[in-house]
């Protein structure tokens, strides 16, 4: 994945506390957030817009149908963090911490996560198409039901890892670690072909 700047911002909110707020409906484009405490903030529907969170604090909060559109996270906290139907297309993460994240549906295709720290992350039933997660270590994680096709795998490791009902056509087992990797039938015919082999049936 080419690499992406951050969008140029207009506005900053520094040093604020956001603490328990409720963020429905808020709409925010082009606002830097540094130092922001947003623990155990929640809403529906925020929407955030090319904004750019520095060493911003999201521990414990609830996002339900929000959107966090091309913007960048540096240095940010997601502790026992929930993204519920959520869109966090083009987006990018930085040096963040994952810590019981909880993804469940919505759409986080074209993200950046690489190198990302997600072994005790869960992502279900999430669209991650084209996601950059490239050396991603991801032993331990959930990645249930969700579509990484096209998706930047390069030296992932998703040992131990339940990836059942995930498209994972794009990931290749010689440059990846899948030691005790759990998969469903249809994936394990998927990484055999990428391995080269001839699957048949015994009848044939």
């Amino acid at each position: 994945m080419a690499e992406r700047k951050a969008s140029p911002t207009e506005t900053t909110i520094a040093s604020a506390n956001w603490d328990s707020r409720d963020l429905t409906g808020e709409e925010h484009e082009r606002v830097l957030f540094v130092d922001v405490d947003m623990t155990e903030a929640s809403g529906v529907g925020a929407v955030f817009t090319d904004c750019t969170f520095r060493g911003v604090r999201f521990n414990a909060s609830t996002h339900t149908d929000a959107a966090f559109v091309n913007c960048a996270f540096v240095r940010c906290g997601f502790f026992d963090a929930t993204f519920t139907g959520c869109k966090l297309v083009g987006s990018m993460f930085d040096g963040c911490t994952y810590d019981l994240l909880k993804v469940k549906g919505g759409d986080w295709s074209f993200t950046g996560l690489p190198g990302a720290d997600l072994r005790r992350a869960s992502f279900t039933d999430v669209r991650m198409r084209e996601t950059d997660l490239t050396g991603a270590r991801c032993a331990g994680a959930e990645f249930r039901d969700v579509d990484l096709s096209g998706s930047w795998l390069h030296q992932a490791d998703f040992s131990g890892c339940d990836l059942r009902g995930s498209d994972i056509s794009s990931l290749d087992p010689h440059t990846t670690d899948l030691k005790r990797t759990v998969i469903d039938t249809y994936q394990a015919v998927v990484l055999a072909t990428a391995l080269g082999l001839d699957v048949r049936d015994r009848a044939s």
